[in-house]
C-alpha cells in the first residue's frame, strides 16, 4: 500500500532519537534480559567490533532465537522499558499541538520492530509521521532478522547509518514537496554520539536539544570550545522533556 502524503504545511520538524532519549535505557541491552541467565556467552560478546556494532546485534539476535526466545517475549519487554523523564509529557504537548505546528520524526540506530513496538504501546505512533531505524522483522522461524539501514562515507559514524546523511536526505525531499518553502526551524532531540552528527547540519535558527551530561551534550560542549561558532544551531541541554516544553512553548508562540 503506498504512504498518504506526507502534510506540507508543518511549521517546526522535529527529530528524536530513540534509546535513551525517548526510553530510559539502551533497547538492545534489554532484549538481552531473555538470553538464557540473562546475559550473553563470552564467546557472543567477544564478536564486537568498533563501529560494527549492528553486525554484531544481528549475531545477538540469532542466538536468541536458538535459545528458543519468541517474538511476544521480546515484544514484551520492548513494550516495558521506562520512558526517559518527562518523555511522555513532551510527547502529549506535541500531540495538543494545532495540527499545522510540529511534524514529527525518529532517526535511531535500534531498529524498526523495537521502536514501532515501544511507540504503539506507549499510544505515540500515530505522533510519529516516519521512522527511519534498521529494517527488522520477524523471518519464519521466528528469528528477528535485521538489516543495515544504509551505507555511506561518514568516518564519524557507525558503518550502517549516519543520521546526518538521513536529516540532510528528509528535509531536502520534504522542502521538494512543499512546493520550496522550508520549515521555520528544525530541532533534534538526543543523547548519543551519534547524534552529535546529525546535529552539525542544524542552522542558526534551529535548536539542538542534547541530554544533558551524555555524549552527544559533552561532543558539542567540546566542539563549542575548541571551534567557536562553528556549532551553528542553539543548545538546550534536558534532563527532563519539561525543559524541552518549555522551550518549545516560547518558539510556538513567536511570530514568523
Amino acid at each position: 500500500m503506498a504512504e498518504a502524503p506526507a502534510p506540507g504545511d508543518r511549521r517546526f520538524l522535529i527529530f528524536f532519537d530513540f534509546d535513551e532519549t525517548l526510553v530510559d535505557e539502551t533497547s538492545d541491552d534489554m532484549v538481552v534480559q531473555a538470553a538464557p541467565g540473562g546475559v550473553l556467552p563470552g564467546w557472543l560478546k567477544d564478536t564486537y567490533r568498533p563501529s560494527r556494532y549492528n553486525e554484531y546485534m544481528q549475531r545477538v539476535l540469532a542466538y536468541l532465537a536458538e535459545q528458543g526466545v519468541t517474538e511476544p517475549t521480546i515484544r514484551s519487554i520492548v513494550e516495558q522499558i521506562p520512558a526517559c523523564p518527562g518523555i511522555p509529557a513532551l510527547l502529549r504537548f506535541l500531540q495538543s499541538r494545532p495540527p499545522r505546528d510540529f511534524e514529527v520524526v525518529c532517526v535511531s540506530d535500534a531498529n524498526t520492530f523495537f521502536i514501532e513496538s515501544w511507540l504503539t504501546r506507549a499510544g505515540f505512533r500515530p505522533l510519529f509521521l516516519r521512522v527511519f531505524s534498521n529494517p527488522a522483522q520477524f523471518d519464519r522461524d521466528g528469528q528477528l532478522q535485521m538489516r543495515p539501514f544504509h551505507s555511506h562515507d561518514c568516518q564519524r559514524c557507525p558503518s550502517n547509518m549516519c543520521k546526518a546523511v538521513v536529516v540532510r536526505e528528509y528535509i531536502a525531499r520534504r522542502v521538494r514537496e512543499r512546493g520550496g518553502r522550508p520549515y521555520q526551524r528544525v530541532f533534534y532531540v538526543g543523547d548519543g554520539a551519534n547524534d552529535f552528527c546529525p546535529s552539525l547540519t542544524l542552522s542558526p535558527r534551529d535548536i539542538a536539544f542534547p541530554r544533558r551530561d551524555f555524549p552527544m551534550h559533552r561532543l558539542i560542549q567540546e566542539m563549542a570550545e575548541a571551534q567557536p561558532g562553528k556549532f551553528r544551531a542553539s543548545v538546550v541541554s534536558w534532563a527532563s522533556g519539561e525543559d524541552v516544553i518549555n522551550t518549545l512553548r516560547k518558539v510556538v508562540e513567536e511570530r514568523g
